[in-house]
């Protein structure tokens, strides 16, 4: 019964409330000004995972058995690429948000006749992301070059920058609209994702609270005076099963994400 009630308690101080907003924004901020204090924050976020899945496997391997360090190293390795992959998500579409501010306010400076340097110095100065900011200034400065990689929204919208200033040196043609159109159809699908990912919001959360219901069962079986942990990772019967069960989990886990970023695209 203790276990339950511990869940439930973690449960409750980790519930979103009315100051989670206000929570989100002091972390945002603290973490852009805050220099990292462990190994693991010093760490690249290409090599989290590895260093999530080598911890968690060192604690299981001192508190459990082999088994179970075994699994708790993949499935935490797991769980932070998940985290990663969100993340780098999030970095790209606030890279987004800024070009297209940093193109509306491009549009802008050149519709009022100034020209194309000073445009794009008031651009780059009204750009909220440092990269996407640099990236312009490059498209508009040596636009022969082009984007780097071609595949992103960003790198296909600095593509079309970057033609649409070749165009324009050469026949003299507008390049305020074209600033405008690619900056009009940066917002069109960034809507257009947000609605999608709203649309998959319920699907999500079914997953997510079917993958939490074998912590629940192991939780009211302990509550209730047996000790189906024990059973699960010390008997060659329920160590089977605790394999099938991980790798069932995962796979269930792993196909309904394939399905929404299917549905993303």
């Amino acid at each position: 019964m203790s276990g339950a009630l511990l869940l439930v308690a973690a449960a409750a101080l980790l519930w979103p409330g009315r100051s989670a907003h206000r929570r989100r924004r002091l972390r945002r901020l603290t973490r852009e000004q805050a220099a990292p204090t462990s190994f693991v924050a010093a760490l690249p976020p290409p090599a989290w995972p590895v260093a999530a899945a080598a911890l968690a496997a060192a604690g299981a391997a001192v508190l459990s058995t082999p088994l179970v360090a075994v699994l708790a190293g993949v499935l935490a390795g797991g769980g932070v690429r998940a985290l990663v992959r969100q993340r780098e998500q999030r970095r790209d579409d606030a890279r987004v948000d800024s070009l297209a501010e940093a193109l509306a306010a491009l549009a802008a400076e050149l519709r009022s006749g100034r020209p194309l340097e000073a445009a794009t110095g008031a651009a780059v100065a009204v750009c909220a992301d440092g990269r996407s900011g640099a990236a312009l200034a490059r498209a508009l400065r040596a636009p022969e070059a082009g984007p780097p990689e071609v595949g992103s929204d960003l790198d296909r919208a600095l593509g079309r920058i970057a033609a649409a200033v070749l165009l324009s040196a050469r026949t003299g043609c507008s390049l305020a609209a074209v600033a405008g159109a690619v900056e009009d159809d940066l917002r069109a699908r960034r809507r257009q994702r947000l609605e999608l990912r709203s649309a998959t919001a319920g699907p999500r959360a079914s997953a997510a609270l079917l993958a939490g219901l074998p912590l629940l069962a192991l939780a009211m079986g302990s509550g209730i005076g047996a000790d189906p942990w024990a059973v699960l990772t010390t008997t060659p019967a329920g160590q089977v099963l605790l394999l099938l069960g991980v790798a069932l989990e995962a796979a269930g886990l792993a196909w309904s994400a394939r399905l929404v970023r299917r549905a993303l695209r």
